[in-house]
C-alpha cells in the first residue's frame, strides 16, 4: 500500500512487506472470521445443543481468546479492553434475563452503535476504519497521520458507517419479527457475504490510492 519495493528495508531501518493479496488475507482473514463470523455460529449450536447459558458462555469464551490473541499481536488495547467489557456484560445480561432474544440485540445495538461512530469519526478527521486497517497491514506511524491516508479512510468509514447502520436496522427487525433462526439467516446474509466484498473493495481501493504515492518512513 505504501509504495516499497518487496521486503526491503526503508528509511531508518524499517522494513515493509510487500502488500500483496496473499499477504493481506493471512494477516486479517482469520481475525475477521474469529470476530464476525464464528462467534454466531458456536452460540447457535451450542444453544441449539446444550441451552441457552452454554451458548452465551461458549461465544464469550471464544470471542474473549480472539481478543487476547490479537492483543499479543499487537491491536490496539483500549478498542480490545471496550470489546472485553461489552462481551461480559453482553454474556451477564443474557444469562439474567434467560433471553436469546435481549442476548442477540445487545450485539445489533452495537453495531448501530459503531455506525455513528464511524460516521463522527470521518467527521471529526480520525477515522475509525484508519485504526482498524492495522490489522491487515503495518502502517507505519507517521505514514497513519498523513493526509491521504485520512482521506482514504475517512472515505471508508463513512461507508462502514452507512452499512452498520442499515445492518443493524435489517437484523433487528428479523430478531423482532422471526427469532432467533430469522436472526441467524438475516445476520449472516447481510454479514458474510457482504463483509468480504466491503473488505475486499477497501483493501482493493486502498491498494490503488497508496500505491500512487511515494512514502518513506521518516527517521525521526
Amino acid at each position: 500500500m505504501v509504495r516499497a519495493a518487496g521486503t526491503a528495508a526503508a528509511a531508518g531501518g524499517v522494513t515493509l512487506p510487500e502488500p500483496t493479496w496473499g499477504y493481506l488475507a493471512r494477516r486479517g482473514l482469520p481475525v475477521f472470521a474469529a470476530e464476525g463470523i464464528v462467534p454466531v455460529l458456536v452460540f447457535y449450536g451450542a444453544w441449539k445443543a446444550w441451552g441457552l447459558t452454554a451458548g452465551i458462555v461458549a461465544a464469550t469464551t471464544l470471542s474473549a481468546a480472539v481478543l487476547v490473541w490479537q492483543v499479543r499481536r499487537g491491536r490496539v488495547a483500549a478498542v480490545a479492553r471496550l470489546t472485553l467489557v461489552f462481551l461480559a456484560v453482553q454474556a451477564l445480561v443474557g444469562i439474567a434475563s434467560h433471553s436469546a432474544t435481549v442476548y442477540l440485540a445487545q450485539p445489533v445495538v452495537l453495531s448501530a452503535g459503531w455506525g455513528i461512530a464511524y460516521l463522527v469519526s470521518a467527521a471529526i478527521g480520525r477515522p475509525l476504519i484508519g485504526l482498524f486497517a492495522q490489522a491487515w497491514y503495518p502502517f507505519p506511524a507517521d505514514f497513519r497521520a498523513a493526509p491521504p491516508y485520512l482521506r482514504e479512510f475517512g472515505m471508508q468509514s463513512v461507508v462502514w458507517g452507512v452499512f452498520s447502520l442499515m445492518r443493524a436496522a435489517l437484523r433487528l427487525a428479523a430478531l423482532l419479527g422471526s427469532g432467533v433462526g430469522g436472526f441467524v439467516l438475516v445476520s449472516f446474509a447481510t454479514g458474510a457475504p457482504l463483509f468480504v466484498a466491503l473488505v475486499a473493495w477497501g483493501v482493493w481501493h486502498a491498494r490503488r490510492t497508496f500505491s500512487r504515492l511515494d512514502f518513506q518512513p521518516s527517521t525521526t
